[in-house]
């Protein structure tokens, strides 16, 4: 399975890109795990800045692809209930995309084109932050499944 993180923005710093590695070289080879990241949009307004990453993402997007946007609109699941998705999402046989949208958030036609919504929190983080959760909260899932004693918890 290809699971793919799309990002806006570049030039994270290093202890951003550090983390993140850290957590990505733990996880399974199967996963074919990248990390693709989108310029950050410019323009006079929100609205216009949020539309134009939007096309970038959504022309990215292979079409048979299951997506997942990062979004406080989202659900909130417990890390269990990430696991149980994790295996559902490697049950269907499709490469998974999961959105991480600009400062300004995803565009509402990258929400639509979403199959899933999911919220890491009901704090808000900056969006460096976002990719090193994230990432951690993938390996933790596929440890939670493996039996592995990286998840302790519970």
């Amino acid at each position: 399975m290809q699971i793919s993180v799309y990002a806006v923005g570049r030039k994270m710093p290093a202890w951003v890109s550090q983390a993140s590695e850290d957590y990505i070289k733990r996880m399974p080879r199967r996963w074919q795990f990248q990390v693709r990241e989108f310029a950050q949009a410019q323009g006079d307004s929100k609205d216009v800045i949020m539309a134009r990453e939007a096309e970038v993402l959504l022309a990215a997007i292979p079409d048979k692809a299951h997506v997942i946007a990062l979004d406080n609109r989202g659900r909130s699941w417990s890390t269990e209930q990430v696991a149980e998705q994790l295996e559902r999402w490697q049950e269907l046989g499709k490469s998974l995309i999961l959105l991480i949208g600009g400062a300004d958030g995803l565009h509402p036609s990258v929400r639509q084109r979403a199959d899933q919504m999911w919220s890491l929190s009901d704090l808000t983080f900056p969006h460096p932050l976002v990719r090193v959760v994230l990432a951690e909260q993938l390996y933790r899932a596929q440890s939670l499944l493996d039996n592995h004693p990286y998840h302790r918890a519970g």
